[in-house]
């Protein structure tokens, strides 16, 4: 899996309703890494967005 781009980053923050800070702290990242990632000054390891997008799913299962 490839780094993803800062469009995806956003778009799964935005998908998940949480601040750059909230989505941040789901991953153990803080809030201006976050930012970087979305403003593509930094790649956002492919890992790390696998895993913010995991515990959003787990956390949408587990409203069912």
């Amino acid at each position: 899996m490839d780094s993803p781009t800062p469009a995806a980053v956003k778009a799964a923050r935005l998908a998940a309703g949480l601040t750059q800070e909230q989505a941040g702290a789901t991953i153990g990242s803080a809030r201006r890494t976050w930012q970087d990632w979305e403003l593509g000054n930094r790649r956002m390891p492919a890992g790390m967005f696998e895993l913010f997008n995991l515990k959003q799913q787990r956390k949408t299962d587990e409203n069912r």
